[in-house]
């Protein structure tokens, strides 16, 4: 018996946009790709032995050296309580430790570990997959098309965010 609705998955495949969105159809777009696109880095990422989002965490922390994880917390825009749990993850495998701040002992230092060196590498790679993934099918001309129009894009939603990491 037909009952007019759609099934689960027919609706997460499809470009239908939901009743409440009607003059959404880019916002709904972005929305959907996000979301696989965090589905796709976290198939990658499991394989690594990382959540999605731990890797953004040890991208910067190879970049910049030692943190507090005060710092940490602003750069990355996340709950404290998230953030705490992603260092004790990583913590547990090895990849960061922390310690007193030498100038503050109040303060925490997050660091990665020389442990971590095989895992740069390893994200590095998973990134550049993950890249070639959605791209794929794209000329070159089109990527950097994307590119600079998904940096406007970024661009008009900072400018409406209080506190957007990208606003000086």
């Amino acid at each position: 018996m037909k009952t007019g609705r759609i099934s689960t998955a027919e609706a997460a495949c499809t470009d239908a946009l939901p009743g409440a969105a009607p003059c959404g159809p880019v916002s709904h777009a972005v929305s959907r790709v996000a979301r696989l696109h965090r589905i796709a880095a976290g198939k990658l990422l499991k394989g690594l032995g990382l959540y999605p989002g731990q890797e953004l965490l040890m991208m910067h922390l190879w970049d910049v050296g030692p943190v507090r994880q005060a710092e940490l917390i602003k750069t990355l825009d996340l709950d404290p309580s998230t953030v705490t749990k992603m260092l004790q993850r990583l913590e547990q495998t090895g990849h960061v430790r922390r310690r007193p701040d030498p100038d503050d002992r109040r303060a925490v230092l997050v660091e990665a570990t020389d442990e971590s060196c095989a895992l740069h590498t390893a994200v590095r790679d998973a990134w550049d997959s993950l890249e070639e993934q959605t791209l794929a099918g794209l000329e070159s001309d089109e990527r950097g098309e994307l590119t600079r129009l998904l940096a406007k894009v970024e661009a008009n939603l900072c400018h409406e965010t209080e506190g957007c990491p990208g606003q000086g």
